[in-house]
């Protein structure tokens, strides 16, 4: 029986969340060496055709009019960028699948980088044990959501809120590293400590190239969250940052390039160095296609609504509520609330007034007014907002509206 979607939203919203999983599943799979994760990814690269092709196909179909020719081509776009950005997927995981080999000290700074990848496994007698996902809320209670599981031989990657975790489980997380602790007492594991710093005669030549490429790594999947954010919520202003980010990790993929080629004329192996040039310029790429996506509300471009409705329509919900004064959130840092811990939200990008602040650090105070513009569960929603002085109601077609708190003022 053909279980492929049956309709563009649900085609797009899946393409959206299968790219990124594979994206997550890549950079696992060269954090863990894991050659079966990388083969997860390029078999995810089978179904994500075959969602491409018929996307394509309902599209073509649907334009029955010239008038219908804008509004499609604006959907053709972005799936050809979804697309590409699969493709980076399967690129970086074949620093694995091929032995293209890493530098140690990547894997090592790796765990500094905003998101990080874990591996757990789920012990007998643990709070996972036998417990469907969707009642550990993970990730509202350790910022870390589940990418797949690995069940003996076999691979889960849709993940169902329903789904009963067993023992020997193996969890493949995304998420703040700051919750990884809680994780790993949920899974009842030991404490883990994370790859430290190899010793080695010629790696400190390259330590400025990985530095920038864990860099590039973080801006790249900012940018394309900033992008989907850009087509979702309608952010014209976001535009611009993107464009930024892209100039920024174009800037870095040819800064990366000249240390890894000074750095070669010291090293015994230059294996490691290819992974390097490889992880580099799949990041680049990401860059490009968030800015692809974004042009379309560049150029002023029709951009067909179902684009706003299916990318919205994906595991992680995308919001832009605004900070309101005297609320819990008001005048404090992002690092002391731990959003991306509770209720597990990551922000994308601050709009103070009409300038927009990308990827704020942790020392970000959040000021009334201020519209924070995030990714995180949707479960989680309700009390992300509540966090910014609101109550959150949702009608029967998932219409929202935002009214204060008690102890709040109006808008």
């Amino acid at each position: 029986m053909d279980e492929r979607p049956r309709n563009l939203r649900s085609m797009l919203a899946e393409a959206k969340d299968l790219s990124e999983l594979m994206v997550d599943l890549a950079y696992a799979s060269v954090y863990f060496d894991d050659k079966d994760m990388a083969a997860e990814v390029h078999n995810l690269e089978e179904r994500m055709s075959d969602l491409v092709h018929d996307m394509r196909s309902v599209c073509v179909k649907a334009t029955r009019h010239p008038r219908d020719a804008d509004g499609m081509s604006s959907v053709l776009q972005v799936v050809s960028a979804i697309e590409r950005i699969a493709n980076d997927a399967v690129d970086i995981a074949r620093i694995v699948t091929y032995h293209l080999g890493i530098p140690p000290a990547l894997v090592a700074d790796l765990y500094a980088a905003a998101e990080v990848s874990h591996r757990v496994e789920v012990s007998e007698g643990s709070n996972m044990a036998n417990c469907p996902v969707e009642a550990l809320e993970l990730p509202v209670a350790t910022g870390m959501r589940i990418m797949a599981i690995r069940r003996g031989r076999k691979w889960i990657t849709d993940v169902d809120g329903s789904l009963i975790l067993l023992p020997d489980d193996a969890l493949f997380m995304r998420g703040s590293p700051d919750g990884i602790t809680r994780l790993r007492e949920l899974a009842g594991q030991q404490l883990w400590e994370p790859p430290r710093m190899p010793e080695s005669t010629w790696i400190t030549d390259l330590d400025r190239a990985v530095d920038l490429l864990v860099e590039m790594k973080d801006l790249s999947e900012v940018a394309v969250g900033l992008a989907y954010s850009t087509l979702v919520l309608g952010h014209a202003g976001l535009v611009a940052q993107v464009r930024h980010l892209e100039s920024r990790l174009d800037e870095m993929n040819d800064q990366l390039e000249l240390w890894v080629l000074r750095a070669a004329s010291s090293a015994s192996d230059l294996g490691p160095l290819r992974g390097l040039l490889h992880l580099s310029n799949a990041a680049e790429d990401l860059g490009d296609q968030a800015s692809q996506m974004v042009w379309l509300v560049e150029k002023g471009e029709e951009v067909h609504p179902i684009l706003e409705i299916a990318l919205g329509d994906s595991d992680d919900v995308m919001v832009d509520y605004p900070v309101a004064a005297g609320s819990e959130v008001d005048g404090r840092s992002l690092a002391d609330l731990s959003l991306n811990i509770e209720p597990g939200f990551t922000v994308l990008a601050i709009l103070r007034g009409k300038r927009y602040i990308y990827r704020p650090s942790g020392r970000t105070m959040l000021k009334a007014d201020d519209k924070v513009i995030a990714t995180g569960p949707d479960e989680g929603r309700e009390a992300y907002a509540a966090l910014l002085g609101w109550e959150l109601y949702r009608d029967e077609l998932g219409s929202e509206a935002l009214e204060p708190t008690g102890a709040v003022g109006s808008f």
